[in-house]
């Protein structure tokens, strides 16, 4: 069995220390977040004649400003917010109790609110074929085995529901770690499945009508530990488990902030991001879900014969 790619514990640690901090911080995830919910909307395209969905997941949802928009999409459906790191989702719950602004309406009273939901996304804990839509912003960069991930969400989505998420791709930081090269041989920056890697492990999981897209997005930073900073208000941390886990001395981090400013740009250090996201289809029910290449059968409880005894 080889070694895992990622420490789970550390992501929730930093996920957590950075509650407070992340939505200051959480432009690039707001527009990536945008684009997704504009998405959406071909879901109530009347002429689909599809029924609102009843279940939405949004996977991954930190302080809970998607799980907001979705609740505000569809009122009356059951919106449930899962993330690994339960300070994220007291964020949340603290933001939907704030006190009105000036200027703005009393929120109702009686609408529903995202259901708060503290779970490993490998492992969700949701009956089969319970979700109409499952949403997930810049969340599943930090699963290192997406079939076995996207296995589990085949299980929850009901047939043919939608399966939308954004996740990043190789070239995202490849500044940051051409730097960190340059100072010593540790990894700082996690690797990114591409797009063509996203897209085959949809169709071998056995979504269908998959639809993967990719842009490449720029922030320009005034100095790499500016970069640093914000890096550490999002949470986004190196968690790697073959990371070097005591601090990067003063002198590597120097060797690497000169070698980043090889980049510079008039307007500033530049730190690239690259954003797959991902729409596709859950089969038609008792299509076997596959994983790892595998076809895993699934048995309802009532079809089992059982013979007794006496």
């Amino acid at each position: 069995m080889s070694a895992p790619l990622f420490d789970t514990r550390q992501v929730r640690r930093a996920f957590s220390r950075s509650a407070a901090s992340y939505d200051a911080a959480a432009r690039l995830q707001r527009l990536v977040e945008a684009r997704l919910l504009e998405a959406l909307d071909y879901l109530d395209d009347p002429a689909l004649g599809r029924t609102p969905p009843q279940v939405v997941l949004d996977l991954g949802s930190g302080t809970g400003h998607a799980s907001g928009m979705l609740q505000r999409r569809w009122p009356k459906a059951r919106v449930i917010a899962l993330d690994l790191a339960l300070p994220m989702l007291r964020q949340a719950r603290a933001a939907n109790a704030a006190p009105r602004l000036p200027g703005l309406p009393l929120r109702n009273p009686f609408a529903a609110t995202p259901q708060p939901v503290c779970a490993d996304a490998r492992a969700l804990p949701l009956a089969e074929a319970s979700v109409d839509v499952l949403f997930s912003n810049l969340c599943l960069q930090w699963v290192e085995d997406l079939g076995a991930v996207l296995a589990g969400f085949r299980r929850v989505l009901k047939p043919h529901g939608l399966l939308l998420f954004s996740t990043f791709g190789p070239d995202t930081l490849w500044e940051l770690r051409d730097a960190f090269a340059q100072a010593d041989e540790a990894p700082h920056v996690s690797p990114f499945m591409d797009v063509a890697a996203v897209g085959d492990a949809l169709v071998a999981a056995g979504f269908f009508q998959p639809v993967v897209d990719r842009d490449l997005e720029t922030s320009l930073y005034p100095d790499m530990p500016a970069l640093m900073r914000e890096l550490r208000a999002l949470g986004a941390t190196n968690a790697l488990a073959s990371r070097r886990h005591a601090l990067t001395g003063r002198r590597r981090f120097a060797v690497a902030a000169e070698a980043y400013e090889a980049r510079r740009a008039a307007s500033g250090l530049p730190a690239s991001w690259e954003i797959i996201s991902a729409m596709a289809w859950a089969p038609e029910a008792g299509t076997p879900i596959r994983e790892h290449g595998v076809e895993l059968a699934a048995v309802p409880v009532a079809r089992i014969p059982i013979r007794r005894r006496g």
